[in-house]
């Protein structure tokens, strides 16, 4: 009863506490805002801008699949959120270009227009700080053995 907290399993040692428990968090944030957005723009708006839209979903499913990954740690995890991560940069960059040059394919935002301009450029910096963690973390694991 009085006892210490039982130590976390090498699977969730990663994210238990510190940089990786916020990261989770986030990540979390984002798959909840992205999906309830992209879930009443899809419902409600989808002949203004279905680009857009099923993008922002993208978006939604990406940042799921990083917080599982994430949360879960371990090689599969971190595997799950490496590939999350780079989709992730990859939509935001490829997106955030095309947005900025050709606007009137974009006539509503999505979470990555303008390099996620509208949710203070955090999709640009996520993956990147993602990537950097999951560098991190495998760095770790190797010297575990």
């Amino acid at each position: 009863m009085g006892g210490p907290p039982p130590e976390p399993t090498s699977a969730t040692a990663d994210t238990a506490r510190g940089p990786g428990r916020v990261l989770v968090a986030v990540y979390g944030v984002f798959a909840l805002a992205a999906g309830a957005r992209a879930a009443v723009q899809l419902a409600v708006q989808f002949d203004e801008a279905p680009l857009a839209y099923l993008l922002s979903a993208l978006a939604a499913v990406v940042y799921v699949a990083a917080t599982i990954g994430l949360a879960r740690g371990g090689r599969g995890g971190r595997r799950t959120a490496l590939v999350a991560c780079a989709v992730e940069l990859a939509g935001v960059l490829v997106v955030g270009t095309l947005s900025l040059a050709d606007p009137a394919a974009f006539p509503d935002d999505t979470v990555w227009s303008g390099y996620g301009q509208g949710y203070g450029f955090i999709p640009l910096a996520l993956p990147v700080l993602g990537l950097l963690w999951l560098r991190h973390q495998s760095e770790v694991a190797d010297r575990r053995g």
